[in-house]
C-alpha cells in the first residue's frame, strides 16, 4: 500500500490494551477555539535519586477542547453534540459503589500510616492508591513505563495527535467508574451519546441497524422494545427462540449466570435451542467487544453478566467517551488526587523481581535500575501475564497462585487511520463492525472533543480476534484494515485509495491484554487478599463480578484497598515485630 504522510508504529512487547464499548438534535453545544497552547502547568512526580527518574507530564485543567497548532490549517471552532448524563445516582449497584467509596473516607484514621508499594499504575494501581490514600495510608505507586493508564495508555505523536492502546467506551452500568468520576469532580469529562447500539451490516455495505432504547420505558422493557423493534438483524421467530432461552437466566440470576461458565456462547446457544443465525447476527459482535475473542472460545458468563447489567439497568447500556486522551483526562486527576493526600506517583520505575524474607513474605521490589523498595505492605496492580513472570519460585505450588496458570491475556490490536477527508457514512457513537476482523470502531474527529476535526476523519478501530495478525506487520494489518473498510464505506473508501487517502496511522499492538475470559476460568481468578501475608493482587483478573473491563479494573482496586484496611492491625502489628528484630540486629 503507498503510505501518505508521517506512517509511525508502535508494538510494546508486554503492552497492555483494554476495551473496553449519528449526529443527531443536540442536547446542549459549546464551541471552543482551536489553536496553539503554551501548556504552563506540569506535574513533577515525586521522586529522588534512589527512587529512579522524576517525569514531568502536562497536567491540562480545562474541561472543554484541547488545543494544539495544525499543520497547514487555520484555528478550527469545536461544535459538541453530546446527551446530558443519564439519572445514574439512584440505582442500586451506584448506591452500593459510593458506599464503598464512603467506607474509606470514614474510616477511623490509623495511628501510623502503612506505607504501601504498588506496581502498576493502570485502573486498578490507581483505584488502590487513591482508595488507601482515603483512608489515611501512604500509598506509593510504581509504573515501569513513561506513562500512565496501563490498558487505557496514550501517546501523543510528532503533529500532536493522540493514539490510544484501546478504543474506551464507558458504559451507565459501570457504578464504581461513575462513582470515581464523581469524587474527582470530572462528570463532565464524559461525553453521553445516544442511547443506542449500531450494528453494520455486512450484507447491505454502507448501510447500519440500531437498537434504540426507549428513554421512557423502565428497564428491562427498555431493552426488550430495542430489541423487538429491529427488524433487520433477526426475524421474529428468532427473536422469540432467544426470549425463550434467556428465560432461564432472568429467573435463576446470578446463581444461573456464574454456572454457565463452563459453557462457550456458542454451546450455550445451541443448548438452549437458539438458532445459530442469532449467534452470527449479533453475539459474534458482542463477543468481540467484550473480550476480543469469537463466541465458540468465549465463556457464557461474559455474555449474562453483561446482559444483566445493560437489561437490569435502564442506563445500563448507555455510553459515553471521554473528551480527550485516558492519561490526562482520567489517569491524572486520580494522581493529583493521590497526590494531595501524601502519596507518590513514580514513573520508569520497573519491578524485575520481588525478593523474599526467610519465611516466604515480601522483602522488597528490586527494581531493574538496581534500587530497592521497601513499605509495610505490598500490591501488584499489574496484568496478570506480567503478574506470572514476577512471581517468585517459592511460591509457584502455592494453589493461589498454581490456579493463575489457565489465566492467560489475549491479543489486540488497536488501529488508528487519519483520512484526507471527512467520510459521511459514520455516527457520532461507537459502532459495531460486524467484521471478521475487525471488533468495533469510532470516527473519534466526530465522537470526541480532544480529536475533533471538522475536515478529516480518523477512525479509531479495534481489530480482533488478532491472534494470527499480532506477528504480522503494520503494512499488511493496514492492507487488510482497508479491505474491511472498503465494505462500510463503499462510496468514499478502497482497497487501492482511490478515494479517501490515508494520511497517515498508527498501530498499537498488545500480545497480552485482557485474561482471555474461556470456559472455567472463573474459579482461577483470585481474591485480592492472597496467603502471604502483606501482599495483595489488584487487576481486572482478580475476583470482582465485572470481569475483564474498566469497570472490573477500578473495582478490583477498591476491594484490594478495603482488605489491606481490613488488616490494618495485623499489618501495623508485623511491622512493629519488624521493627523489633531490627533493633536486636
Amino acid at each position: 500500500m503507498t503510505q501518505y504522510g508521517s506512517v509511525s508504529a508502535v508494538n510494546f512487547n508486554w503492552q497492555v490494551s483494554m476495551f473496553n464499548f449519528r449526529n443527531s438534535p443536540s442536547s446542549w453545544r459549546c464551541g471552543f477555539p482551536i489553536g496553539s497552547e503554551k501548556t504552563n502547568n506540569v506535574l513533577a512526580f515525586g521522586g529522588s535519586a534512589s527512587m529512579g527518574l522524576s517525569i514531568r507530564i502536562p497536567n491540562t485543567k480545562a474541561l472543554g477542547a484541547r488545543t494544539r497548532p495544525r499543520k497547514g490549517g487555520c484555528p478550527l471552532k469545536v461544535v459538541c453534540v453530546d446527551y446530558p448524563r443519564p439519572e445514574l445516582d439512584n440505582t442500586v449497584n451506584f448506591l452500593e459503589a459510593a458506599y464503598l467509596s464512603s467506607s474509606f473516607r470514614t474510616s477511623s484514621r490509623p495511628n501510623k500510616p502503612l506505607e504501601v508499594v504498588i506496581a502498576g499504575a493502570g485502573l486498578a494501581g490507581l483505584s488502590t492508591a487513591k482508595y488507601l490514600a482515603d483512608a489515611g495510608h501512604k500509598p506509593l505507586l510504581l509504573e515501569a513505563r513513561d506513562v500512565l493508564g496501563g490498558k487505557v495508555a496514550a501517546w501523543k505523536d510528532d503533529d500532536g495527535d493522540w493514539y490510544e492502546t484501546g478504543l474506551h467506551i464507558f458504559f451507565g452500568a459501570y457504578p464504581n467508574v461513575q462513582n470515581l468520576f464523581g469524587e474527582l469532580g470530572i462528570n463532565d469529562r464524559l461525553q453521553w451519546k445516544e442511547h443506542s447500539m449500531i450494528f453494520a451490516m455486512p450484507n447491505k455495505p454502507g448501510e447500519f441497524s440500531r437498537f434504540d432504547f426507549s428513554e421512557v420505558l423502565p428497564a428491562p422493557l427498555n431493552g426488550i422494545w430495542a430489541i423487538l423493534k429491529n427488524n433487520e438483524m433477526l426475524t421474529w421467530p428468532e427473536k422469540v427462540k432467544f426470549a425463550i432461552g434467556l428465560l432461564p437466566a432472568m429467573i435463576g440470576g446470578q446463581a444461573y449466570v456464574e454456572a454457565q461458565d463452563g459453557l462457550s456462547v456458542k454451546d450455550w446457544m445451541r443448548k438452549q435451542g437458539i438458532p445459530d443465525r442469532v449467534t452470527n447476527e449479533v453475539f459474534i459482535a458482542m463477543s468481540k467487544a467484550l473480550n476480543f475473542i469469537n463466541p465458540d472460545e468465549l465463556s457464557m458468563q461474559c455474555i449474562l453478566i453483561a446482559l444483566n447489567r445493560f437489561l437490569q439497568e435502564k442506563h445500563g447500556s448507555k455510553m459515553a467517551f471521554l473528551d480527550g486522551n485516558p492519561p490526562e483526562r482520567l489517569c491524572m486527576p486520580i494522581v493529583e488526587h493521590i497526590q494531595s493526600l501524601g502519596g507518590q506517583v513514580r514513573l520508569n520505575s520497573r519491578i524485575q523481581k520481588i525478593e523474599l524474607n526467610k519465611d516466604g513474605t515480601v522483602k522488597n521490589f528490586l527494581l531493574s535500575n538496581g534500587n530497592v523498595i521497601e513499605g509495610d505492605v505490598y500490591v501488584i496492580a499489574t496484568p496478570v501475564d506480567i503478574m506470572k513472570l514476577l512471581l517468585p519460585e517459592e511460591w509457584r505450588e502455592v494453589p493461589y497462585f498454581r490456579r493463575l496458570e489457565k489465566l492467560v491475556g489475549v491479543p489486540v490490536i488497536n488501529v488508528h487511520l487519519w483520512f484526507d477527508r471527512k467520510l459521511k457514512n459514520t455516527y457520532d457513537h461507537l459502532l459495531f463492525s460486524r467484521s471478521s476482523l475487525l471488533s468495533v470502531y469510532a470516527d473519534m474527529s466526530v465522537t470526541c472533543k480532544e480529536y475533533y476535526n471538522p475536515n478529516q476523519s480518523m477512525l479509531e478501530l479495534v481489530f480482533a480476534p488478532a491472534e494470527e495478525w499480532i506477528s504480522r506487520s503494520d503494512s499488511e494489518i493496514i492492507d487488510a484494515t482497508m479491505k474491511e473498510l472498503a465494505k462500510l464505506f463503499p462510496d468514499e473508501i478502497s482497497v487501492d485509495q482511490s478515494k479517501a487517502k490515508i494520511l497517515k496511522y498508527h498501530v498499537v499492538k498488545t500480545p497480552r491484554s485482557v485474561y482471555k475470559t474461556i470456559p472455567n476460568c472463573e474459579p482461577c481468578r483470585p481474591l485480592q487478599r492472597s496467603p502471604i501475608e502483606g501482599f495483595y493482587l489488584a487487576g481486572d483478573y482478580t475476583k470482582q463480578k465485572y470481569l475483564a473491563s474498566m469497570e472490573g479494573a477500578v473495582l478490583s482496586g477498591k476491594l484490594c484497598a478495603q482488605a489491606i484496611v481490613q488488616d490494618y492491625e495485623m499489618l501495623a502489628a508485623r511491622g512493629q515485630r519488624k521493627l523489633a528484630e531490627m533493633s536486636i540486629l
